[in-house]
């Protein structure tokens, strides 16, 4: 039985007929040896044809097709022209060696040639690859290498650009920095305050928050020379007027020890450091918020956008987040405690993730893992509707967040909850409504262009209509001319005919009066 091998090359195309297969009796070592060596290696395979690809992005559509399990239009012309014909009903006397499985299956299907891909066609591959360049003699040294070179750049270039996932890549790197920010400034913050405390330590009980006592210390710099005068000034940073009295009587009855000039311009360097952080970390979050209403409007309505951002992160995106079922949803970021419980036979988590969700925090102890798993189905219906919606809206995940509360008052309160299918049906009638309550202008524009096109189609029907009454009087008077002719002539008729039609009537009552008499003598 013949084979044959085909080797997808950045140039082109190669098919290669392997001889002395009895020989070998397909030993995958016996390959392996020959390989390296080419005068045994080129008695077992020969090239039968090669077709060059046109152009570089020739080369690149054909790779990606190669890559993707489909046979071309190219290739399948070029397997039928070289390869022995298969006769219908008959079983074909060769086969195909191929590297991929999913083309040999889809050749297999259009074209009935069978294929095989196996360890033995592999490595006879794996030989062609390293020899190819003496089986093609017109190709010259250094060529096949840039072919290479380009092909996989353009093949790279395409695969990054071509992302299933959409633009949910930015809310990943988004939440990671800003879960790595919220650390950074924290202890940032706490290292300001205790640097700032060997000169000023009364100031960590009056003023709690980090980025306000960054902010003040920058102010203060020497707490000796605090006066009134920075009342104004601390007032407008702490947004109170009695903690800027009370840090200014602090500041004159301080314990702290006096610092070089050198080192409180290094503490204000920093304390600046750790403001501009913070600011940095509130146009990230608004970023990430904007971010979230284009890519999931509905998951960032029902659970919020941080929540929502962490599932898509923990997921991988949004199209993994939308495969997973409300039960896996209900527990990601818990997978340690959930393998945990699964080996020592222990109560699995309720939540993960979700946790941080406002809805579990509102909900009774005993409650808190029906509202889990409930929160946890509605969070995979948004995500499903974000991932595979062509318009991106918020109503549905407005109204999920209507049923997550409907549910807490069912728990709390015994109030039957809406049924799920009415909230739905209820939401995509309002969203058609909206659509055409949108299409009323378009449409009344329309009307106007309608008119427009309306008044010049009446002046040409007016003056088709005008051509056509004319050319009806026209045919009117003719139709008179000759009614009146055909009168004339049956007239001249009528009076010529009368005496003869006198006549003949004579004629008939005589013949009518003997026929009587004949009767009465029988």
């Amino acid at each position: 039985m013949a084979m044959y091998v085909l080797h997808e090359s950045s140039s082109g195309y190669a098919l290669l007929e392997v001889h002395g297969l009895d020989e070998i009796g397909q030993n995958t070592e016996a390959v392996r040896t020959s390989v390296s060596d080419l005068s045994r290696f080129g008695r077992v395979v020969q090239l039968t044809a090669f077709h060059p690809f046109e152009s570089a992005l020739d080369a690149l559509n054909q790779v990606n097709a190669v890559s993707e399990g489909v046979m071309t239009d190219e290739l399948r012309s070029f397997l039928e022209l070289n390869l022995p014909k298969v006769k219908e009903g008959k079983k074909p006397k060769f086969s195909l060696g191929l590297a991929e499985p999913k083309l040999g299956s889809h050749i297999f299907e259009a074209t009935k040639i069978p294929c095989q891909s196996n360890e033995f066609v592999l490595e006879l591959l794996r030989g062609v690859r390293q020899h190819f360049d003496r089986f093609i003699k017109d190709l010259k040294p250094g060529d096949l290498e840039k072919s290479q070179l380009g092909l996989a750049h353009s093949y790279s270039r395409a695969k990054v650009k071509f992302n299933v996932n959409r633009v949910d890549n930015m809310v990943i790197q988004a939440i990671f920095l800003l879960d790595t920010l919220d650390k950074d400034i924290n202890s940032f913050a706490m290292r300001v305050r205790e640097w700032y405390s060997w000169h000023f330590p009364e100031l960590v009980k009056i003023v709690n928050d980090n980025y306000l006592y960054a902010r003040v210390a920058k102010m203060i710099d020497d707490k000796s020379k605090l006066t009134e005068d920075h009342i104004p000034m601390l007032t407008e940073a702490l947004g109170d007027e009695d903690k800027a009295k009370e840090v200014i009587e602090a500041g004159k009855a301080s314990m702290g020890q006096d610092l070089s000039p050198l080192d409180l311009i290094n503490v204000q360097t920093f304390a600046q450091r750790v403001m501009d952080l913070a600011d940095y970390r509130k146009k990230l979050y608004d970023y990430l918020v904007t971010k979230m209403s284009d890519i999931a409007p509905n998951l960032a309505a029902l659970i919020g956008e941080m929540v929502g951002a962490r599932l898509i992160s923990h997921a991988g995106s949004l199209t993994n987040l939308a495969k997973c079922p409300s039960s896996t949803l209900q527990i990601l970021g818990a997978e340690k405690a959930l393998f945990r419980a699964l080996k020592t036979r222990g109560n699995t988590p309720k939540y993960g993730l979700i946790f941080h969700s406002s809805f579990i925090g509102r909900a009774s102890a005993k409650n808190k893992g029906r509202i889990a798993r409930y929160l946890a189905n509605k969070c995979s219906i948004a995500s499903r509707i974000d991932c595979f919606a062509d318009g991106a809206t918020t109503a549905f995940g407005e109204k999920l967040r209507e049923q997550v509360e409907e549910r807490l008052e069912f728990y709390d309160k015994g109030v039957a909850p809406r049924k799920n299918v009415d909230v739905m049906k209820e939401v995509i009638e309002n969203l058609q409504k909206q659509d055409e309550e949108g299409k009323e202008p378009v449409d009344a524009s329309v009307k106007k262009s309608k008119k427009k096109k309306a008044k010049g189609e009446e002046e040409e029907v007016v003056a088709m209509e005008e051509d056509k009454s004319e050319k009806k009087k026209k045919k009117e008077k003719r139709k008179m001319e000759t009614a009146e002719e055909n009168e004339k002539s049956e007239k001249k008729k009528t009076k010529k005919s009368k005496a003869g039609g006198e006549e003949e009537t004579d004629d008939g009552h005589s013949t009518k009066k003997k026929k009587k008499k004949s009767k009465t003598a029988e």
